[in-house]
Protein backbone atom coordinates (compact mmCIF):
# COMPACT_ATOMS: atom_id res chain seq x y z
CA UNK A 1 0.00 0.00 0.00
CA UNK A 2 1.25 3.44 -0.48
CA UNK A 3 1.67 5.52 2.14
CA UNK A 4 -1.03 7.49 2.03
CA UNK A 5 -3.17 4.49 1.92
CA UNK A 6 -1.52 3.49 5.40
CA UNK A 7 -2.37 6.98 6.84
CA UNK A 8 -6.29 6.96 5.47
CA UNK A 9 -6.46 3.54 7.14
CA UNK A 10 -4.83 4.18 10.26
CA UNK A 11 -7.65 7.48 10.36
CA UNK A 12 -10.27 4.63 9.66
CA UNK A 13 -10.74 5.99 6.26
CA UNK A 14 -12.40 3.54 3.79
CA UNK A 15 -9.41 2.24 1.09
CA UNK A 16 -9.59 0.85 -2.61
CA UNK A 17 -7.44 -1.88 -3.57
CA UNK A 18 -7.10 -1.63 -7.08
CA UNK A 19 -5.54 -4.57 -8.88
CA UNK A 20 -3.10 -4.21 -11.28
CA UNK A 21 -4.52 -6.25 -14.63
CA UNK A 22 -1.80 -8.78 -16.11
CA UNK A 23 -1.67 -9.09 -19.55
CA UNK A 24 0.29 -11.41 -21.01
CA UNK A 25 1.77 -11.27 -24.74
CA UNK A 26 3.00 -14.76 -25.47
CA UNK A 27 2.31 -18.35 -24.48
CA UNK A 28 6.00 -20.38 -25.44
CA UNK A 29 5.71 -24.05 -24.80
CA UNK A 30 9.31 -25.23 -22.88
CA UNK A 31 10.91 -28.42 -24.14
CA UNK A 32 13.78 -29.46 -21.49
CA UNK A 33 15.87 -31.75 -23.08
CA UNK A 34 19.12 -33.53 -21.22
CA UNK A 35 22.42 -31.78 -21.01
CA UNK A 36 24.19 -30.39 -24.16
CA UNK A 37 21.71 -31.92 -26.43
CA UNK A 38 19.70 -28.19 -27.23
CA UNK A 39 21.72 -28.27 -30.07
CA UNK A 40 20.91 -31.56 -31.46
CA UNK A 41 17.14 -31.07 -30.54
CA UNK A 42 17.15 -27.97 -32.56
CA UNK A 43 18.65 -29.46 -35.49
CA UNK A 44 16.28 -32.96 -35.43
CA UNK A 45 13.19 -30.47 -35.05
CA UNK A 46 14.80 -28.32 -38.56
CA UNK A 47 15.09 -31.82 -40.25
CA UNK A 48 11.76 -33.47 -38.96
CA UNK A 49 9.20 -30.75 -38.65
CA UNK A 50 10.24 -27.72 -40.58
CA UNK A 51 11.36 -25.46 -37.52
CA UNK A 52 13.62 -22.44 -37.61
CA UNK A 53 15.85 -21.49 -35.13
CA UNK A 54 14.90 -17.81 -34.05
CA UNK A 55 17.49 -17.56 -31.20
CA UNK A 56 19.74 -19.37 -28.63
CA UNK A 57 21.39 -18.36 -25.63
CA UNK A 58 25.00 -20.14 -25.25
CA UNK A 59 26.41 -21.10 -21.86
CA UNK A 60 28.65 -17.86 -20.74
CA UNK A 61 31.43 -19.79 -18.89
CA UNK A 62 32.42 -22.33 -21.95
CA UNK A 63 36.48 -22.75 -22.50
CA UNK A 64 37.69 -20.87 -25.31
CA UNK A 65 39.47 -24.31 -26.24
CA UNK A 66 35.90 -26.61 -26.36
CA UNK A 67 34.94 -26.80 -29.81
CA UNK A 68 31.73 -26.60 -29.50
CA UNK A 69 29.72 -23.72 -27.75
CA UNK A 70 27.34 -25.24 -25.07
CA UNK A 71 23.83 -24.07 -26.34
CA UNK A 72 22.06 -23.36 -23.10
CA UNK A 73 18.25 -23.08 -24.36
CA UNK A 74 17.13 -22.12 -28.69
CA UNK A 75 13.89 -20.64 -29.65
CA UNK A 76 12.67 -22.43 -32.23
CA UNK A 77 9.49 -21.62 -34.29
CA UNK A 78 7.54 -24.63 -35.22
CA UNK A 79 3.88 -24.34 -37.17
CA UNK A 80 3.82 -20.53 -36.39
CA UNK A 81 4.18 -21.23 -32.68
CA UNK A 82 7.57 -19.80 -30.73
CA UNK A 83 9.04 -23.48 -28.82
CA UNK A 84 11.51 -22.68 -26.14
CA UNK A 85 14.30 -26.08 -26.05
CA UNK A 86 16.26 -25.93 -22.90
CA UNK A 87 19.22 -27.82 -21.29
CA UNK A 88 17.84 -29.68 -18.19
CA UNK A 89 21.44 -28.18 -16.55
CA UNK A 90 21.02 -25.84 -13.39
CA UNK A 91 22.75 -23.34 -15.81
CA UNK A 92 19.24 -22.27 -17.95
CA UNK A 93 17.11 -22.21 -14.90
CA UNK A 94 15.03 -25.11 -14.97
CA UNK A 95 15.67 -28.36 -13.30
CA UNK A 96 12.65 -30.31 -14.43
CA UNK A 97 12.87 -33.64 -15.40
CA UNK A 98 13.11 -34.14 -19.73
CA UNK A 99 10.75 -35.47 -21.68
CA UNK A 100 7.90 -34.03 -20.18
CA UNK A 101 5.63 -32.93 -23.20
CA UNK A 102 3.11 -34.07 -25.61
CA UNK A 103 2.18 -32.17 -28.64
CA UNK A 104 -0.02 -32.97 -31.32
CA UNK A 105 1.24 -31.57 -35.32
CA UNK A 106 -1.28 -31.16 -37.94
CA UNK A 107 -0.76 -32.15 -41.31
CA UNK A 108 -1.95 -33.50 -44.39
CA UNK A 109 0.19 -36.78 -44.65
CA UNK A 110 0.80 -38.11 -41.66
CA UNK A 111 1.96 -41.54 -42.40
CA UNK A 112 4.81 -39.44 -44.43
CA UNK A 113 5.32 -37.02 -41.09
CA UNK A 114 5.77 -40.47 -39.28
CA UNK A 115 8.26 -41.95 -42.08
CA UNK A 116 9.69 -38.69 -41.80
CA UNK A 117 10.50 -38.91 -37.77
CA UNK A 118 11.47 -42.47 -37.77
CA UNK A 119 14.09 -42.05 -40.38
CA UNK A 120 15.60 -39.04 -38.49
CA UNK A 121 15.86 -41.36 -35.24
CA UNK A 122 12.45 -41.29 -33.75
CA UNK A 123 10.63 -44.39 -32.56
CA UNK A 124 7.04 -45.56 -33.71
CA UNK A 125 4.85 -45.63 -30.62
CA UNK A 126 1.59 -46.96 -32.73
CA UNK A 127 1.04 -47.79 -36.28
CA UNK A 128 -1.00 -44.62 -38.24
CA UNK A 129 -4.50 -45.04 -37.68
CA UNK A 130 -8.16 -43.61 -38.44
CA UNK A 131 -9.59 -41.68 -35.97
CA UNK A 132 -13.21 -42.72 -34.82
CA UNK A 133 -14.08 -39.65 -33.34
CA UNK A 134 -13.58 -36.64 -36.36
CA UNK A 135 -12.72 -39.76 -38.94
CA UNK A 136 -9.01 -38.09 -39.26
CA UNK A 137 -5.73 -40.28 -39.09
CA UNK A 138 -3.33 -40.33 -36.29
CA UNK A 139 0.15 -41.74 -35.58
CA UNK A 140 2.62 -40.89 -32.74
CA UNK A 141 6.43 -41.10 -32.16
CA UNK A 142 8.62 -40.62 -29.29
CA UNK A 143 11.53 -38.34 -30.20
CA UNK A 144 15.39 -39.33 -29.14
CA UNK A 145 14.81 -36.42 -26.83
CA UNK A 146 11.56 -38.29 -25.21
CA UNK A 147 8.77 -36.03 -26.45
CA UNK A 148 5.80 -37.75 -27.94
CA UNK A 149 4.39 -36.21 -31.30
CA UNK A 150 1.18 -37.24 -32.10
CA UNK A 151 0.52 -36.20 -35.77
CA UNK A 152 -3.05 -35.74 -36.89
CA UNK A 153 -5.06 -35.37 -40.15
CA UNK A 154 -7.14 -31.91 -40.00
CA UNK A 155 -10.52 -32.88 -38.77
CA UNK A 156 -13.24 -32.19 -41.18
CA UNK A 157 -15.40 -29.26 -40.40
CA UNK A 158 -18.89 -30.23 -39.23
CA UNK A 159 -20.36 -27.78 -42.02
CA UNK A 160 -18.26 -30.10 -44.86
CA UNK A 161 -20.31 -33.14 -43.89
CA UNK A 162 -23.52 -32.13 -44.02
CA UNK A 163 -23.02 -30.54 -47.12
CA UNK A 164 -21.66 -33.90 -48.72
CA UNK A 165 -24.45 -35.34 -47.39
CA UNK A 166 -26.77 -33.18 -49.16
CA UNK A 167 -25.18 -33.48 -52.86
Amino acid sequence: MAQEDVAAAANGAATTVVEKAVTFTAYKPQLIVEAQKVGDAVAFYKNVFGATETGHSLYPKRKADQELPHVVSAEINLAGTTVVVSDVSVHSGSNAKTGTVSALLETDDVEAAVAKAVAAGAVKVDEVSEGEADGGVKGKVTDPFGFSWIFVSPAEKSGDKEENKEV
